[in-house]
């Protein structure tokens, strides 16, 4: 797939779960929420919804639509406090976070480890006065150098590709990226040696040499180089922290087995997948203890908020907003860094590193479009979102019913130079030029549709009067809205769509 033009062109739903309780029951139940002004998250409690069915959970994060709850054998639920009785909103007004929230406390495995300490360990200044879970997560980019990748009205993302010498917990990270809502950080993922970054570095340039012995071309030297990040980053946590226990993380084509040392509040995740990646997530305790395991939101709740990110403009311009940005950065990773985009938008977690892998990315780098997203697709089907596969030409009719209901279309193109070149001065003439004035000077292009542009972009817009639709590409901020022709747009098609739904 492409890199990019620069160098060119510059719970389940929650009613299911709850039960019935007796009358004497339930009226109990509710007296005592009403007498309690807050209940801690490491206390199981009763929740009752606005029909009368309850369950019993552990109350993890209180949103501002929404609570993050465990039930008792671990299930994640995310309810909408709409759905919740007055009494039980009441008190999760004053909700006081404890320990399975994130919150800074202090255990037998912190071993009384400072922040101080943490911080020289990893080599960078990641750790502040508060826990992670406390902290703006732009606070933290700025601490760490890390730039902005995204802002929405969601979430935030700031993401770095280090130089050859940066240094994570003594290993080196080929992508570092931080993750926010609601001004707080939600995790970290970092992923230091894999098939895709460190196939041409095995045996030759800096990683030629290993505690002075010499590393081996191919994927003998990527194994060699996963191999030293594990031990690196195990030795250096294990030194602060002790030995790590051993659990099963992730969901579908992304589950695999980590090391796990708790801090603060903060559990600190590392996987070895033989072969293809080494990679360190930095997540809640809650979130490790539910083996991550994300919390599904209701459809009906996803529906109401996509659609409410369709933005209609004066010129006839239907545009879907708040469309995380993935920078795909220095790789051709445009397949799995779309994927991540429109499944963060859907509320699914995803990092596009992993994603890669889960698609069998080649040594090098190189990813099959198909197997991906067909991989992604089968864990997105188990989380209860719909994923379907389209072929043939682009019609407006279709691209208007898809974007009318929030949804975005992920398209198979071909990214030319004629293309972007098209697209850039297509773009800013629509933001110079009157309207009228640019409809009346507006004519499709011939593009020439070279087959060695390979692509994938998010169809996000469209202009029935102007004949256009809006397209994003992966490629930082800047690309988040470019326009073409239909006309235009066929000509570069590879008449291939996925489109991620509720």
């Amino acid at each position: 797939m492409t890199s990019s033009p620069r160098d060119a062109n510059s719970a389940p739903s929650v009613k299911k779960a709850f039960r019935p309780l007796p009358a004497i029951a339930a009226l109990f139940a509710l007296a005592i929420l009403a007498e309690t002004p807050a209940a801690a998250a490491d206390e199981y409690r009763t929740l009752t919804n606005t029909v009368g069915r309850s369950i019993r959970a552990k109350v993890v994060k209180v949103g501002a639509t929404s609570v993050s709850v465990l039930l008792e054998d671990g299930t994640p639920y995310e309810i909408p406090l709409e759905n919740l009785s007055q009494p039980d909103r009441d008190a999760l007004s004053t909700f006081s976070p404890g320990k399975d929230a994130g919150a800074p406390t202090t255990s037998a495995s912190d071993r009384g480890v400072t922040a101080e300490q943490m911080n020289e360990a990893i080599g960078r200044p990641l750790f502040g006065e508060r826990s992670l879970w406390e902290s703006d997560p732009a606070e933290v980019a700025e601490r760490l150098s890390w730039p902005r990748e995204s802002k929405t009205a969601l979430s935030e993302s700031y993401r770095a590709y280090p130089s050859e010498d940066g240094r994570f917990l003594g290993a080196r990270p080929h992508s570092a990226a931080l993750y926010g809502e609601e001004g707080r950080v939600t995790g970290l993922s970092i992923v230091f040696a894999n098939k895709g970054d460190s196939l041409a570095a095995a045996g030759s340039g800096e990683e030629h040499f290993l505690k002075g012995q010499p590393v081996p071309g191919g994927m003998e030297g990527v194994k060699v180089l996963m191999q030293h990040d594990a031990e690196t980053i195990t030795a250096t946590l294990g030194e602060l922290l002790g030995e790590p226990g051993r659990q099963r993380f992730g969901e579908g084509e992304s589950r695999v087995q980590v090391a796990r040392w708790d801090w603060n509040g903060h559990a600190f995740l590392l996987s070895n997948v033989d072969g293809e990646y080494v990679s360190l997530a930095i997540e809640t305790v809650a979130f490790a203890d539910a083996r991550g395991r994300v919390a599904r939101v209701p459809d009906s709740v996803v529906r109401e908020r996509i659609r409410g990110f369709v933005e209609r403009r004066d010129n006839g311009d239907v545009v879907i907003t708040n469309i995380p940005m993935v920078d795909q950065g220095p790789k051709g990773y445009c397949v799995p860094a779309t994927a991540e985009r429109c499944m963060r938008f859907l509320g699914m977690p995803a990092d596009m590193y992993l994603l890669a892998m889960a698609g069998e990315t080649e040594a090098g780098g190189g990813t099959s479009v198909d197997l991906l997203l067909n991989n992604i697709g089968r864990d997105i089907k188990r989380k209860g979102r719909s994923f379907d596969i389209r072929r043939g030409s682009l019609r407006m009719r279709d691209i208007k019913r898809s974007i009318d209901g929030g949804i975005p279309i992920i398209w198979a193109m071909l990214s030319t130079p004629s293309l972007n070149e098209t697209a850039n001065a297509r773009t800013k003439a629509r933001a110079e030029t009157p309207w009228d004035s640019y409809l009346a000077s507006l004519a499709p292009a011939d593009l020439a549709a070279e087959g060695s542009y390979g692509h994938v972009v998010i169809i996000m817009g469209y202009n029935e009067q102007s004949n256009e639709i809006a397209f994003s590409d992966s490629w930082g901020e800047r690309y988040q809205e470019r326009w073409i022709t239909l006309p235009e747009a066929e000509q570069v098609s590879q008449e291939r769509f996925y489109v991620i739904g509720l």
